[in-house]
């Protein structure tokens, strides 16, 4: 075996500590980088030690491999961990990574590079006799777009054998990125061009394809986890069909949708694709399920998955010494990585109870899931017997736009869906986060809405239950009382005079944690900006800008691009009128509440700038 006595995680955040804690739990030393934003972390902070690799943008600091890299060997570190996202799938990393007689804790660069671009995968999962769904490339060569037009090049004729509506899909990356939803031609340029757009800026690949968009499909993905000596098991499903732009938010496992008979067809075609591409360490099979219960290949995730604590919940290893999983996917990959092998088979495996994940995100679900900044000044957490939170913030913590807007995963298990549910119901009513939106309120809304409960939990749930949340949820709790009218027990939540550690408070003080209400916050984050003037919702970097000044537009139409976090931002007229005045351009970095876009609506005069 090769020994790894030190590890650098080339990642931030909750899964930046969860591989720390991992390490120490291996005897491992752990080495943290940091970006100037991530100065005063949280992995910073447990890390054994910690190297500074940039400013802020990721670009200039979690991209940057020759950095990472530089410092891994500077610390006198045996490998290197990805995490998700940033450069755990690029597989010109891997192989640099190696080159610098590193290990990088991930599958071969040669799986990572195959199973990276989706076109390359779908022909892959064909020729392993995985089924996908009706689709093809959109090469550059072949498509004329011009600015303010919807013009489609006459040889793609096949995108109306395919049929509308269709799926535009970045090839590189994932986490719903460069992922656009046309329902008919003339939509399709514009989508393209922004799709492309995305992706470019968060992969550096703006290669795209299209494919048929199955209505109401579950996303069901199935775990992988494979050793270099050959032996290769699946570890069951996870369905992750609650999303919002095509991101998930809550994730569970066992899949209430799937029998045994489709539960071990998928396991197998999983262990099939990842066996036609030599499959080392831990992966994801990504699928889609039609209602009629047809099964097709969506994608391959080369790394370790956000969702990947539902299943170290449910899976148990046969002849464990202990009832509770044994199974820590993290150690696996590192011990995998060192020249292990695993130390059981596909029959040793097997599910126990019911796990739910809900992502814990600085997001404003009452204003279309807009991602929020600010410093976050108390987190209280939940406990319980099978309740578990995997977090990247402490008070004090600041949530940046430079990144993804995750904060933590809040996971729990129960020996029933039932259970898990009321067990999740309970958790999310005692995490208390403050100082900045987050979706804590809507997710307790999403795991006791009835629909949820008898387990439709197609991708478009949110859309269909919750359209105009918090209202949508109003009519479906008079049907059904919801689990979170039961009282709390919680001593933070109760309005006497006590506070632990804090003794009694004065008359009129503050009596219990400050939240979100469940309700009430939401409404009040819903009022309206000033309908002629357009501004910036959050920090962040001007894309586009589509009008100029003079120019009539009608409601909702599309006036700029604001890209943060990770997420495109698409500002609209809030009314018909013309456009006065243009405060943009295209590249621009722009600040919170700064004005944009002036508009003189058919009833009034444009507000001069103040």
């Amino acid at each position: 075996m090769t020994p790894i006595t030190k590890l650098l995680v080339a990642n931030r955040g909750e899964i930046a500590v969860r591989i720390i804690r991992a390490c120490r739990e291996l005897g491992m030393r752990s080495v943290a980088v940091y970006s100037d934003a991530d100065a005063r972390s949280l992995h910073v902070r447990l890390a054994d030690e910690a190297v500074r690799i940039g400013p802020p943008p990721a670009a200039e600091s979690y991209l940057r491999g020759d950095r990472i890299i530089a410092a891994a060997k500077g610390a006198g570190c045996d490998a290197i961990h990805p995490g998700y996202g940033f450069l755990a799938e690029n597989a010109d990393f891997a192989e640099a990574v190696a080159a610098a007689g590193l290990i990088f804790i991930g599958p071969p660069a040669d799986a990572i590079r195959k199973m990276g671009s989706k076109i390359e995968a779908r022909a892959i999962a064909q020729q392993a006799g995985v089924p996908v769904v009706p689709g093809m490339e959109i090469k550059n060569e072949e498509l004329r777009i011009e600015k303010g037009s919807n013009f489609l090049n006459s040889s793609f004729s096949i995108l109306n054998s395919i049929g509308f509506p269709l799926l535009i899909k970045a090839s590189a990356g994932g986490g719903g990125r460069g992922m656009r939803v046309v329902a008919s031609a003339d939509e399709f340029g514009p989508a393209l061009e922004s799709a492309r757009r995305e992706a470019r800026n968060a992969f550096g690949d703006d290669r795209v394809y299209v494919e048929k968009l199955i209505e109401q499909p579950r996303h069901i993905e199935v775990q992988v986890l494979g050793d270099a000596h050959g032996r290769l098991v699946h570890l069951f499903e996870r369905e992750c069909s609650i999303q919002r732009r095509h991101q998930k938010i809550v994730e569970e496992t066992p899949s209430p949708f799937l029998d045994n008979a489709l539960r071990r067809r998928m396991g197998e075609m999983a262990i099939a694709l990842a066996r036609a591409v030599n499959y080392v360490n831990a992966g994801t099979v990504e699928f889609i399920v039609d209602t009629q219960r047809s099964v097709y290949f969506l994608e391959m995730n080369t790394r370790l998955q956000v969702e990947h604590p539902i299943t170290e919940s449910v899976v148990v290893i046969k002849g464990e010494r202990v009832e509770r999983s044994a199974l820590d996917l993290v150690q696996w990959q590192l011990r995998i990585a060192r020249g292990e092998a695993l130390s059981f088979g596909q029959d040793d495996v097997r599910q126990r109870g019911h796990a739910i994940e809900c992502r814990i995100t600085a997001e404003d679900p009452a204003r279309g899931f807009l991602p929020v900044t600010g410093r976050i000044t108390r987190v209280v957490e939940p406990v319980g017997f099978g309740v578990r939170v995997d977090s990247g913030v402490v008070g004090g913590s600041e949530v940046c736009p430079y990144y993804d807007s995750l904060l933590a995963k809040l996971i729990v298990h129960g020996e029933t869906r039932g259970d898990a549910i009321r067990k999740m119901d309970a958790a999310l009513r005692d995490y208390a986060i403050e100082g900045v939106t987050t979706n804590i309120a809507f997710l307790r809304d999403v795991v006791t809405h009835p629909a949820f409960r008898r387990g439709d939990t197609t991708t478009d749930f949110i859309e269909r239950y919750f359209a105009d949340w918090p209202a949508s949820n109003a009519e479906a709790e008079h049907l059904e009382p919801p689990l979170s009218r039961r009282p709390s027990f919680n001593p933070w939540r109760q309005r006497n005079r006590f506070r632990v550690g804090g003794g009694e408070l004065q008359p009129g003080a503050d009596r219990s944690i400050s939240r979100a209400p469940r309700r009430m916050a939401a409404v009040e984050n819903r009022k309206s900006e000033i309908e002629d003037r357009i501004v910036a919702p959050m920090p962040g970097l001007i894309v586009d800008v589509l009008v100029k000044e003079g120019d009539e537009v009608a409601r909702g139409a599309t006036l700029a691009v604001l890209e943060a976090m990770k997420m495109e931002t698409r500002l609209t007229a809030p009314a018909a009128g013309s456009v006065q005045r243009v405060n943009c351009v295209k590249g621009q970095t722009v600040e919170r509440g700064q004005v944009l876009v002036e508009l003189l609506g058919s009833q009034g005069s444009a507000r001069q700038p103040t």
